[in-house]
């Protein structure tokens, strides 16, 4: 499976999970509208939602984790004996080749990425000050962990946005979803 994610906005070399989550947020509408509409992800809603509110089988819900009340759905799942390979293009409002920037080193922004695309791990990386409004409910993530990411290609080229934020960045996120076994659950993800 390939898609594109985009996201513009702030890229920190030094996230703390407001600011991690808030990129996820921005991601999500794109990951939902992917889980609606690519043909290997529309007819298996049944991996992200639950039935009557609760815990199903295994194959129920399998890709929906709850984190102190809030339900967040991966797409990238080990569950599915998945993982992913990332092709990022970064546009900075900089001369491309500027490893330290206005913004910090890019190796720091790209662990902000990271942590960002995968789901939560326990409720000090949700703000406390969040409530997810309905259509955030669950909250779509690209990763289950930030580990299932097995192969990064990233370019940086300069953003020509006159008076751009110097900390805030354009990316691309081409996304290729491949499995290390084809089973009946994973093979429209694969295919």
């Amino acid at each position: 499976m390939h898609f594109t994610l985009t996201y513009s906005g702030n890229l920190p070399s030094t996230g703390n999970a407001k600011v991690k989550h808030d990129i996820r947020r921005k991601l999500h509408p794109q990951l939902k509208e992917l889980w609606r509409t690519h043909p290997g992800l529309a007819g298996a809603s049944n991996l992200v939602e639950r039935e009557n509110g609760e815990e199903g089988d295994s194959s129920d819900a399998a890709f929906l984790t709850d984190i102190q009340g809030n339900d967040f759905a991966t797409l990238v799942h080990p569950h599915y004996y998945l993982y992913a390979e990332l092709d990022i293009l970064m546009l900075r409002p900089e001369a491309p080749g500027a490893v330290i920037s206005q913004a910090g080193d890019i190796d720091n922004q790209l662990k902000t990425l990271f942590d960002a695309l995968r789901r939560p791990t326990d409720h000090s990386e949700v703000p406390a000050s969040w409530s997810p409004t309905d259509d955030e409910t669950p909250l779509y993530c690209l990763l289950e962990d930030d580990k299932l990411i097995t192969k990064v290609s990233v370019e940086t080229d300069r953003l020509l946005i006159k008076d751009s934020n110097p900390k805030e960045v354009q990316l691309t996120i081409r996304v290729n979803v491949k499995g290390t076994a084809a089973t009946w659950g994973n093979i429209g993800m694969i295919a």
